[in-house]
């Protein structure tokens, strides 16, 4: 069968490894292996499930530079920021095994129908699919796998095309801390594989961090089987500036946002508005910050750098003015700002997944949540002001799933993630996360 996971490292453009896709009697196995240790999982005391993923984070911590090493190589994230990366995601399987008896403890239910008492008991549902991308290959694997194995669901993972190295290590993680055969399984299935996947019996839901267009086809193909969806899409996040005692302070807040992995992020702050009093002043001092900070890694693959390019032709071809500190080299890609994007510009709706921002002036706060609302997006969103009220009132009119206020980089394991129109729709993290695929039962006792 023709090869589809390879690692080509982008700094290089060189093919470090190929692994074949999976034969469908391996992905079968698969399915059958993830099914049969469900029925002895899934019976364990959640305190015996949260011991192998609290094993799990652990195993990370431990092997961060090692792990850190792989998806270098895979995706180009420099080795501090992937040293980070896992120890985030190490965070996020201790959080659910420190949670995993509180969040599974039954809900009574407060009785006004009749006699009796009545509560929620959280049960798994079997074999869960997820369907990860690349450009955070530990964390995205964290966040879907930990809260569905303490649940006592068990996980199949098909990891993205370009890591299968960093998918291998997790699955070697999770055997040596003590997950039995079964509970999770790597699986380097392809896009005609994962509908087998999705269509078997065993396999309960499908959880999905991707494109739209990859999101679009998943839900249609979990709706024709009737399995449940969680889909984590794109973004073009605003980042909305009303207010400021420090403008130099407020624009590199600004450009954290915009160049968190090297701008590949789906709730990096790509849209950056700012009201009328603030914008020149603004504008020149997050241009020169943006712009010094330069190609520090390349984006995760020459292709996704030409996908850019072009982007950034089309919009200036279109009417929008470009400033960018370079040229394009391979999957480096040099940081830009562009500015006098008009609504029938094409890239006024587009995402940009690199290092280049949008610049939008408002008129006043109300032009600047109708800036903001005016998106086929709606994942996460960013508020500045040193109003608390406004920020408040800016943050209710938001049409996103999250909104930061006066910060960046505050995401947590136990805050939910997700956004809302074309960005998806469901959670993950947090106690949210916990609860899209379980069985919440109902037992209703008269007497």
């Amino acid at each position: 069968m023709e090869q589809q996971y390879e690692v080509l490292d982008p700094r290089t453009g060189e093919t470090v490894r190929s692994v074949p896709t999976a034969t469908d009697e391996e992905v079968a196995q698969a399915v059958e292996a993830a099914a049969t240790a469900h029925r002895d999982w899934s019976r364990r005391p959640p305190a015996e499930r949260a011991a192998v993923v609290r094993r799990v984070g652990e195993l990370h911590r431990e092997r961060a530079d090692e792990l850190a090493a792989v998806i270098e190589r895979e995706m180009g994230k420099p080795h501090a920021d992937g040293v980070g990366e896992v120890e985030f995601s190490a965070d996020i399987y201790a959080y659910y095994a420190d949670h995993a008896e509180e969040f599974l403890a039954d809900e009574p239910i407060e009785v006004t129908s009749g006699e009796g008492t009545a509560l929620i008991r959280r049960a798994s549902v079997g074999t869960v699919l997820g369907i990860m991308p690349w450009n955070y290959p530990y964390y995205q694997v964290a966040r879907f796998a930990a809260p569905n194995l303490v649940t006592g669901n068990t996980v199949l993972l098909k990891h993205a095309p370009q890591c299968p190295e960093s998918a291998a290590a997790i699955a070697e993680i999770f055997r040596e801390a003590g997950a039995p055969e079964g509970v999770y399984v790597n699986v380097y299935a392809s896009n005609e594989q994962v509908e087998t996947i999705i269509a078997a019996p065993t396999v309960r839901g499908v959880s999905l961090t991707g494109s739209e267009r990859a999101g679009a086809a998943v839900a249609a193909t979990a709706g024709r089987h009737l399995k449940k969806v969680v889909l984590e899409l794109g973004g073009s996040d605003p980042f909305i500036v009303l207010s400021t005692d420090d403008v130099a302070a407020t624009a590199e807040a600004a450009v954290a946002a915009r160049m968190e992995n090297t701008g590949q992020a789906c709730n990096a702050g790509k849209r950056v508005i700012v009201v009328d009093e603030l914008y020149d002043d603004f504008l020149a001092a997050f241009r020169e910050r943006l712009l010094a900070a330069g190609p520090e890694a390349p984006l995760s693959s020459p292709r996704a750098a030409a996908n850019l390019a072009d982007q950034v032709d089309r919009a200036v071809a279109q009417g929008a003015r470009l400033e960018t500190a370079g040229e394009r080299s391979g999957a480096f890609f040099p940081a830009g700002v562009l500015t006098e994007v008009r609504p029938d510009n094409d890239v006024y709706r587009e995402e940009l997944f690199g290092p280049v921002a949008q610049v939008h002036r408002a008129r006043d706060e109300q032009h600047a949540v109708e800036l903001a609302n005016d998106t086929p997006y709606g994942l996460g969103s960013y508020v500045f002001t040193t109003d608390p009220e406004q920020a408040m009132r800016v943050a209710d009119a938001l049409d996103t799933g999250m909104v930061f206020v006066n910060g960046v980089g505050a995401e947590g394991p136990e805050l939910p993630f997700g956004g809302t129109k074309r960005s998806g729709f469901g959670r993950e993290l947090g106690r949210l996360g916990m609860d899209e695929f379980v069985n919440r039962k109902l037992i209703r006792t008269v007497a």
